[in-house]
């Protein structure tokens, strides 16, 4: 059984849907969420799902080994589900392409630092794109420059608002990011 272990950082939408997933499976364990926002909605939805979640610091994640040190006892993969921190470089190494994220674009596209949910769909909308979609992919120590490991697209209409864009990526989002993740893991052994 391989253990998960989820970052969010905001409502838990996609935490709650992998975790759903996974609740039956004989493969794969989510084990707990880990949050470093107080007041995100993920902690309801993780008392309602019966899963762990705990709030963390900046100065435990970034500057110590206390986050570091739980992970190694507590998961096999980490999961970045809305999570929107940089991974600090001890624990990419620690945990080397067994740290999954998935971006709302089609990364090399609108990536990097502050490029993240409505920025990305006002950026896209902006530009005049005429698809966009998500990427899932490995986690290395630069901020959305990890191997790609699947890209889902959709097409996007001159009308579609960057609210529309965001439905369209969740969507997309709900329907691969569980899906993608397992068949990494079992990739994996």
């Amino acid at each position: 059984m391989k253990r998960v272990v989820i970052f969010a950082s905001g409502a838990g939408s996609n935490a709650e849907n992998i975790i759903k997933y996974f609740e039956n499976s004989s493969h794969v364990s989510v084990q707990k969420v880990f949050c470093n926002k107080k007041n995100a909605g993920v902690f309801d939805r993780c008392l309602h799902l019966n899963i762990a979640c705990e709030w963390f610091s900046r100065e435990e994640f970034s500057y110590s080994e206390v986050i570091l040190n739980k992970l190694k006892d507590q998961a096999d993969f980490i999961v970045l589900a809305g999570f929107l921190w940089k991974i600090p470089e001890p624990m990419v190494k620690a945990f080397p392409n067994k740290i999954i994220n998935i971006h709302p674009a089609l990364l090399p596209k609108y990536g990097g630092k502050g490029m993240y949910g409505m920025n990305v769909h006002k950026a896209v909308k902006d530009n005049l794109e005429k698809e966009t979609g998500i990427t899932i992919h490995f986690v290395n120590e630069h901020y959305d420059d990890g191997a790609i490991i699947f890209q889902a697209k959709t097409e996007l209409e001159t009308s579609d608002s960057p609210e529309d864009i965001a439905q369209k990526i969740h969507a997309l989002e709900y329907k691969h990011f569980p899906k993608i993740i397992e068949e990494t893991i079992l990739k994996d052994g």
